[in-house]
């Protein structure tokens, strides 16, 4: 009797221990599995000026420096990063292919539901380019919902196809492409009349691709939403569940932007302070 008591009492110790993840062999946060194999994958766009790969193979890029700078502060000696198109950032994350992922990526109410989101790195406007002379005379995502002949190409996943139909683009007017060199490509061949993307992306791809026959909108208006003029704000995701990995993500964020760092990555790759974030949250963000 008292062998059955003595065996009931070691296995509800066992239980409760194994519960609280005591005596797992594979148990500890995220973050402390980062820092113990002193490596952590991070998903990136394959997009200018955020990352990229150079020609000697060298992944660079705006959000990869901001991650590589945070995560070793972190502990995290050193990132993985792995290119890939933009619309498999969130599910890549989601099948855990990666710890985190960045690059160009805004802080959306939509997104918030799929994923948790650190603070912003970084706010931007839209851009337009069209053909030389602009002969369809677009100065704003309203004239081009105003010809429903007009279309425009972007890449796929975007937050600007969201901002597009928001303001009254229709769908068949919008062409999804992999990538901005991809967009680009269109508008030089004429399949399309014009492209968006941000400001720093476009000034990128004009830069590498060129911008023989295609010019960018100087006297674009941003799209106004709900009234307001629409400003993205750019931000590292992880998944739900990896509240440390956030947690401390955002504390290295911080003392970034407090100490002046954040703005010294921001400038090497064609921003400015005023791509500075200022004090949004991810939080006041996810709230729309």
């Amino acid at each position: 009797m008292k062998l059955s008591i003595r065996f009931a009492l070691v296995s509800l110790l066992v239980a409760v221990a194994a519960g609280c993840g005591a005596l797992d062999p594979g148990g500890g946060s995220s973050l402390e599995k980062a820092r113990e194999e002193g490596v952590i994958k991070v998903g990136f766009a394959n997009e200018k000026p955020y990352a990229y790969r150079t020609e000697d193979g060298e992944v660079t890029g705006e959000a990869v420096e901001i991650a590589r700078h945070v995560f070793k502060q972190m502990g995290i000696e050193k990132i993985e990063p792995i290119l890939t198109d933009f619309g498999q950032l969130i599910p890549g994350l989601k099948a855990k292919r990666f710890d985190a992922i960045t690059a160009g990526m805004y802080i959306t109410p939509e997104r918030c539901r799929e994923v948790a989101f650190a603070h912003p790195e970084y706010r931007i406007g839209e851009a337009l380019a069209v053909k030389k002379g602009n002969p369809k005379n677009l100065r704003s995502y309203e004239d081009i919902a105003n010809n429903p002949d007009v279309t425009v190409a972007v890449m796929q996943g975007a937050i600007e196809k969201q901002y597009l139909k928001q303001v009254g683009v229709k769908e068949q007017q919008i062409k999804s492409v992999q990538d901005q060199p991809a967009a680009l490509a269109m508008l030089k061949t004429g399949r399309v009349d014009a492209i968006t993307m941000t400001g720093p992306s476009l000034r990128e791809v004009l830069e590498a691709e060129g911008d023989d026959g295609v010019e960018t909108v100087e006297d674009f208006r941003q799209p106004v939403i709900d009234g307001e003029s629409i400003v993205g704000y750019g931000a590292t995701a992880f998944r739900k569940d990896d509240r440390d990995l956030l947690e401390a993500y955002n504390r290295e964020l911080q003392r970034m932007k407090e100490s002046g760092k954040l703005l010294e990555i921001l400038q090497r790759f064609n921003f400015s302070e005023e791509n500075l974030p200022g004090e949004k949250t991810a939080e006041e963000l996810c709230r729309g």
